[in-house]
């Protein structure tokens, strides 16, 4: 696109930033990132690029890191998330030929190394009577619906939040997620006491004729979104005393706690581990998986071999 004859011809500054923004948010689409994704590089890139030129040095990255920590007090998952964007952005500089070498992966390493030891620190895990008092503690049965399917397939909040109606597949007891970067396998099995609470959402909604297409929605009738799945989620494991808004990370009950628990308790159930990756539709990367191909029929008879039974109150 641009190239190291164009780039030492006219000269870094010359470029304008907001065209490299903008075909580097183009790279980003045509390498099949996600839209969120996609989104935040935007948002973070942007705000740098608002205090910084294109070209930086050490001491640029430093400064950078002392504002959004200690002046704007962000959490370490938002500082993580804005130097990941800044590292693929200059990545994506070094490729085209505009600058010669990306510094933000060295920067990282030496500078982020506590914050990404604190994004790993270990989640909390709710046994299964929590859960079942999490998932009963939701009164309207949109919100139980939506519990019980985020535990029962340990599905990515996003994800969740992306399907539609036409996506459940209701008597055979499976949903096709949307396309996603992350994840190699798009069907998602759920079990009967799964099915009884989803069937009691869909009456709900035919009676009060609900015509929106999506299969989870907020209290308004529209798609749910993010932060209403979290702020859910989080209200009601407060209320039940396993949420601490201001605790540590195996404090807090998020949407992805509900990930956490389906990975473990399949685990702890005796599921094999091939299993869980392609239920949890992660990519096995052994040379062994290669040859491993594990057929829809065998992963939906596992899933309902080991997935734990809660059993809720309709």
């Amino acid at each position: 696109m641009y190239g190291k004859n164009l780039s030492l011809e006219y000269g870094i500054r010359d470029l304008p930033e907001t065209t490299l923004l903008n075909d580097f948010l183009l790279d980003c689409s045509v390498r099949n990132f996600s839209p969120r994704t996609i989104q935040s590089y935007k948002s973070n890139l942007k705000y740098f690029l608002s205090r910084h030129s294109v070209q930086i040095n050490p001491d640029d990255l430093k400064n950078f890191l002392i504002h959004i920590r200690d002046k704007k007090h962000y959490s370490p998952s938002t500082v993580g998330n804005y130097f990941a964007a800044l590292s693929s952005f200059y990545d994506w500089l070094e490729w085209e030929g505009v600058i010669e070498k990306n510094i933000v992966p060295q920067f990282r390493k030496r500078y982020l190394r506590y914050y990404k030891e604190q994004r790993h620190e270990e989640r909390q895990l709710i046994n299964l009577e929590q859960m079942r008092a999490l998932i009963d503690s939701a009164e309207w049965v949109g919100f139980k619906s939506m519990f019980i399917f985020f535990a029962k397939t340990g599905i990515r909040r996003q994800e969740l939040i992306d399907l539609d109606l036409k996506d459940l597949y209701l008597e055979n007891r499976y949903a096709i997620l949307k396309p996603h970067a992350k994840r190699s396998n798009r069907v998602v099995f759920f079990d009967n006491e799964c099915a009884q609470v989803l069937e009691a959402w869909l009456s709900w909604r035919q009676e009060n004729k609900i015509r929106n297409k999506a299969l989870f929605l907020g209290t308004h009738g529209s798609r749910i979104n993010r932060d209403t799945v979290y702020d859910v989620t989080t209200e009601h494991a407060q209320s039940l005393g396993f949420h601490n808004p201001a605790g540590r990370l195996n404090e807090k009950f998020t949407p992805h706690c509900f990930r956490h628990f389906f990975t473990t308790w399949l685990r702890r159930s005796g599921c094999p581990r091939s299993i869980i990756q392609e239920l949890r539709g992660d990519a096995r990367k052994e040379a062994i998986d290669i040859y491993d191909h594990i057929t829809q029929a065998e992963l939906k008879e596992s899933y309902i071999k080991y997935i734990p039974l809660l059993n809720i109150k309709i």
